[in-house]
């Protein structure tokens, strides 16, 4: 058994479930929506000797 294995067994044996891989506070419910708004943020403002 490989040692992260190991452990999430032993973590999930001692609190009685699985533990998520990220907690909520790593998981941005609107990230959809900000990647939009910044991907036009940056196309409206990119500069002219880039274009």
């Amino acid at each position: 058994m490989s040692t992260a294995r190991h452990d999430r067994h032993a973590v999930n044996k001692i609190f009685g479930t699985e533990l998520p891989q990220e907690s909520s506070d790593e998981r941005d419910p609107n990230a959809g929506h900000e990647d939009s708004e910044r991907d036009e943020w940056l196309r409206d403002n990119v500069p002219p000797h880039h274009r």
